[in-house]
């Protein structure tokens, strides 16, 4: 079961990914910043890049980092971003979805871990434990 599940979730993450860079690509989403930008703003560290994309283009009176993202999902370079979150989420769903056969089966210590993991990964993906600024 976590193996189809895997597989199910990767190629959806993937054809995701394929849909959302193919709107980014053709223009069909306007990207919050310009394709032809991107050269310059590369060469920025990554604190003055997300200052001046949200500065000069996106006009947030905060810069874009964590969730926040989700908010932009209307630009084409952000809308990205949808993809690769299906893809973080996978492994989440898998263990969520085998926890119940583990308890089912009385295999109590993998079930235990199964949760542990799933706890973490929420966790983790909550944002609460952000390091730095």
């Amino acid at each position: 079961m976590y193996a189809k599940i895997l597989a199910a979730g990767m190629y959806t993450g993937l054809c995701v990914l394929l849909a959302t860079f193919a709107l980014y690509l053709t223009g069909a989403v306007e990207p919050a910043i310009p394709i032809d930008r991107l050269p310059e703003l590369w060469t920025l560290d990554v604190t003055k890049y997300l200052e001046a994309v949200n500065v000069q283009y996106l006009h947030h009176e905060h810069l874009l980092t964590g969730w926040t993202w989700v908010g932009a999902v209307g630009h084409g370079d952000y809308l990205n971003f949808v993809g690769i979150a299906v893809l973080s989420l996978v492994t989440l769903v898998c263990f969520l979805r085998i926890i119940p056969t583990l308890f089912r089966k009385h295999d109590y210590t993998y079930a235990v871990i199964a949760v542990l993991e799933v706890a973490i990964l929420a966790l983790a993906a909550s944002g609460l434990l952000a390091v730095g600024e």
